[in-house]
């Protein structure tokens, strides 16, 4: 997505099936399978999403957790722990205690259905003096410099927070300070935990970070939620660590700026309600998300309790009790939540706690600041406009795959492409605009031995188009199509196979 293409000279064999008609009677009796069989009975896996018009988890190959979200040129960019560098180390087997996980996870959409992966974050090596890397908070600001800088920061196990910097929402990413930006050296901390930091850069262009966790002081008042002002340079503090009167805190802290007031929400702990002084407020249930607000953040007194707006995913029957987790953002004029659940440990065939990131629209009232119960789903947003067939498209842009496919990277930073196996894999995109315009060509950006069959709509009968590939290096081809497709809006599958074989981007043309 993010490099200038490269065309090399090379023999490209596409082959089109014609009718149904003409498939039967072909003398080939692999085509023919081909056409009669239901190609989802031949996948190893398949994904609830390719079987589904479900909108989450986001990404459905994969485990993610702790999502964070930042708008960048049209684009939504999701950020995550990395749950499956656990999930590799461990085996569905084992369970998911976190200390395996050092890198971060990259995914953005424009559409909020179709989610491009751009790969990891490996913290490991931009930052290797810290343990680990959970749960990112991002945020961005057009610089001096005339570049949009991206200010990522992520929990360093429990010691602490660090933060990353870019010039570009999928990196190259630096280490800018080489040390925590928040620890226990740090005056006014005073928390065994201060991590999972949640950032945000006000209407002043100032930028203020929360953070904290740890043995309470109390069930009812544990004190361990924090906030402090940035400096101008955002990887600095520019005023002492101020307390925020949280109410049963136990994690997660996240921060919203909406109509001149600061949004600070957190994960509850999973502690019986003993005490609740409100009697116009509901007590927050157990390990959910509740948030207060403040015009001045600094002053502990200013900061008000107002209510609980994200129940457990346990609670609402989307995988089990998990902890909790989330971010509040605007996209396209709406506000989201982004959060993560255990959406697919059943199809891992594991039990160990991995967690999956998925989404969902929300209410907000700007004017008084009031945000509204919400609760998780497997189905999530619509899809806010429909995908262009007929420009460039990557293979790792997807709304569901047949089983648990795999990536690399390649190229630029951000950049993925989807690896074949011996046995057919399947990429799914939703909602493809065919409705103004027939495609009469198909080009794809392939390398290696393997074979791609397009379908339109569905996987049964005949393929739009069939390449075949057998080049050592990155070719591009196009071929005029014979088969003819409705107008409408359309789902698109890729169905592709062959060990060693690679799958870069691919586009229509009319």
């Amino acid at each position: 997505m993010f490099r200038k293409k490269m065309l090399f000279t090379a023999v490209l064999a596409i082959s089109f099936l014609g009718s149904k008609e003409d498939a039967v009677a072909q003398t080939n009796a692999e085509k023919s399978k081909l056409v009669s069989e239901k190609l989802e009975e031949k996948f190893a896996n398949v994904s609830p999403k390719l079987t589904s018009n479900n909108a989450n988890p986001l990404l459905d190959f994969m485990f993610t957790a702790d999502p964070t979200a930042v708008e960048y040129n049209g684009r939504i960019y999701v950020y995550a722990t990395n749950d499956h560098q656990q999930y590799e180390k461990v085996g569905k087997d084992g369970k998911n205690s976190y200390e395996h996980i050092r890198s971060l996870v990259m995914m953005s959409s424009d559409d909020m259905v179709n989610w491009t992966y751009h790969g990891l974050i490996n913290t490991a090596k931009l930052a290797p003096w810290t343990q680990n890397s959970w749960a990112p908070s991002i945020t961005s600001r057009l610089e001096a410099d005339g570049k949009t800088h991206f200010y990522l920061y992520y929990s360093n196990g429990g010691g602490g927070s660090a933060v990353l910097t870019s010039t570009s929402p999928v990196g190259p990413w630096s280490d800018p300070l080489g040390k925590n930006i928040v620890d226990r050296s740090v005056p006014g901390v005073d928390v065994d935990a201060p991590f999972d930091p949640g950032v945000l850069i006000d209407d002043q262009g100032t930028g203020w970070l929360t953070f904290g966790a740890g043995t309470p002081k109390t069930k009812y008042m544990p004190d361990n939620a924090r906030i402090v002002k940035l400096g101008a340079d955002m990887i600095s503090l520019a005023s002492d660590v101020a307390k925020i009167p949280a109410p049963y805190f136990n994690e997660a802290s996240d921060l919203n700026f909406i109509n001149g007031t600061w949004v600070y929400s957190y994960c509850t702990s999973w502690d019986e309600r003993t005490e609740w002084p409100y009697s116009n407020i509901n007590k927050p249930t157990a390990c959910n998300i509740s948030y207060m607000t403040s015009k001045t953040p600094l002053n502990q007194d200013s900061w008000k309790y107002r209510d609980n707006y994200f129940k457990n995913t346990g609670e609402v029957n989307v995988g089990p009790f998990t902890n909790n987790h989330t971010h509040l953002f605007r996209f396209k004029e709406k506000y989201y939540i982004t959060y993560h659940a255990m959406y697919l440990q059943d199809y891992f065939g594991t039990k160990g706690g991995f967690r999956n990131v998925g989404i969902e629209p929300i209410q907000v009232d700007e004017k008084n600041v009031n945000i509204p119960m919400v609760n998780a789903t497997f189905k999530g947003p619509s899809q806010l406009n429909p995908l262009n067939p007929f420009v460039l498209q990557q293979a790792e842009t997807t709304a569901g795959t047949s089983g648990q496919v795999q990536f690399e990277a390649d190229g630029n930073p951000g950049n993925m492409v989807a690896k074949g196996k011996a046995d057919q894999q399947c990429l799914m995109v939703r909602g493809a605009d065919f409705s103004k315009q027939i495609p009469a060509k198909f080009e794809a950006r392939v390398k290696g031995k393997g074979r791609i069959d397009v379908y339109v709509n569905n996987l049964k009968g005949t393929p739009l188009v069939s390449l075949i590939c057998d080049e050592k290096e990155w070719t591009t081809r196009s071929r005029k199509t014979e088969l003819k497709i409705d107008k409408g809006i359309e789902n698109i599958y890729f169905v592709f196979s062959g060990e060693g074989f690679l799958f870069d981007e691919w586009k229509f043309i009319y």
